[in-house]
Order: structure tokens, then C-alpha cells, then sequence
């Protein structure tokens, strides 16, 4: 058995102790990760080991939820943002059980949050959407039922009226031609958007 003989704050980052065990320093650790740690604890080496685990799912966990200070995140983006930092499968799984756990990470409401934000801020098609859910690791199930309720003429005629003024200048067919290629650049089938093209030129240009 190893004793701890030294528990000493960190001078860069005091949340954090520099063990000694035997006299001599072993490793360091979060508080958070072993709150209960003393001076004159007994450790064994596989509680050495088992302190150390700890200590690396309290960083990543950390680091997660730093992460998921700016926005929403999906699992998959999460999970590539730890790996981007060497974090082991085994504590990346262990992270993100803690955090479904905390209701900090759901897929579900994430793609639902990412479309409501979209159609609010920068409307796109089911196509678009889908593309992005995917590329964030949502899986197909979620973005089908997701988008499934989605109004696609509404957010295609919120799309073309406000790059309406940037065109309005053109002859119909150059018009159109600008406005086709702008609303299937944000992802809506054909039909919608010939129809609103259609709706849009004539709000413009009133018989």
C-alpha cells in the first residue's frame, strides 16, 4: 500500500493537487475527481489507477461542458471534439453517459433546436437540413421525424422575399434564373420552388 504523505494545491490552477505518496510526487488531480482524498490515505496501485481514470473523465468532462458553452452540440460533435484531444474511447463513453444523464446532450433536441433556428434565422429546405443533421452525426430516424411537420412553401416564399431587393432590378428571366439557383442552393425540391418564384415576381412586378 502507498500512503499519501502530501496533498498540495497547484500554483497554476488551484482546483487542482499535486499527490505525494511515500514523500515523493505521483500525480496530479482535480478536487472534483477525489474530493474525499487526505493526507495519511492508503492506496493501492489499483486505486492509483482507478484515481488517475478519474481524473482524466473529470477533464474531459470539463472540457465538454465548456464546449457546450457556445451552443448545442450533437453526441458525434462532441465526441470528435474530445478525441481532437487524444481523450480515450472508454472516458469519451463515460463523458457523454454523465452528460445524458444530465439532460446536457440529446440528439433529439438538438436537431429540433437546429431547425426552429434555422427557419428563424437563415431558412432552408428539408434537403439542406438534413445534410447538415447528418454531417453532425444525428442519426436518419431523428432527422425524419424532426422534419417531418417542416413548411417548406412558407420558409421558400421567407427565403425569396428577402433576397427579393437584390434582384429586383433584373428582367423576369434573369430574375428567375437567380432566384431558381439561390433557393435550391438553401435545399427546396423544384416544385416549391417554382411556385414561389412565381409568387415573388408578382408581388414585385403587380399586373
Amino acid at each position: 500500500m502507498l500512503t499519501v504523505t502530501r496533498l498540495e494545491p497547484q500554483k497554476k490552477n488551484p482546483r487542482r493537487l499535486n499527490v505525494y505518496l511515500d514523500g515523493e510526487f505521483a500525480f496530479g488531480i482535480s478536487r472534483a475527481a477525489a474530493p474525499w482524498l487526505t493526507e495519511g490515505d492508503q492506496l493501492s496501485q489499483q486505486k492509483v489507477r482507478d484515481l488517475k481514470k478519474s481524473d482524466m473523465t473529470e477533464i474531459a468532462y470539463q472540457r465538454a461542458l465548456n464546449f457546450l458553452s457556445y451552443r448545442g452540440r450533437s453526441e458525434q460533435e462532441i465526441r470528435l471534439n474530445l478525441s481532437k484531444h487524444e481523450t480515450p474511447e472508454e472516458i469519451i463513453s463515460e463523458v457523454l453517459e454523465k452528460l445524458r444523464l444530465a439532460s446536457l446532450v440529446d440528439d433529439r433536441a438538438f436537431a429540433r433546436n437546429w431547425i426552429e433556428n434555422r427557419s428563424q434565422f437563415k431558412p432552408r429546405g428539408k434537403r439542406a437540413l438534413a445534410a447538415e443533421l447528418y454531417q453532425k452525426g444525428v442519426t436518419q430516424k431523428i432527422i425524419d421525424d424532426e422534419l417531418k411537420g417542416l413548411d417548406e412553401e412558407h420558409l421558400a416564399l421567407k427565403c425569396a422575399q428577402a433576397r427579393a431587393s437584390r434582384y429586383q432590378h433584373l428582367d423576369q428571366k434573369e430574375f428567375k434564373k437567380k432566384m431558381y439557383a439561390y433557393l435550391n442552393r438553401r435545399g427546396f425540391p423544384y416544385q416549391i420552388i417554382k411556385e414561389t418564384v412565381a409568387e415573388i415576381w408578382n408581388e414585385i412586378h403587380p399586373a
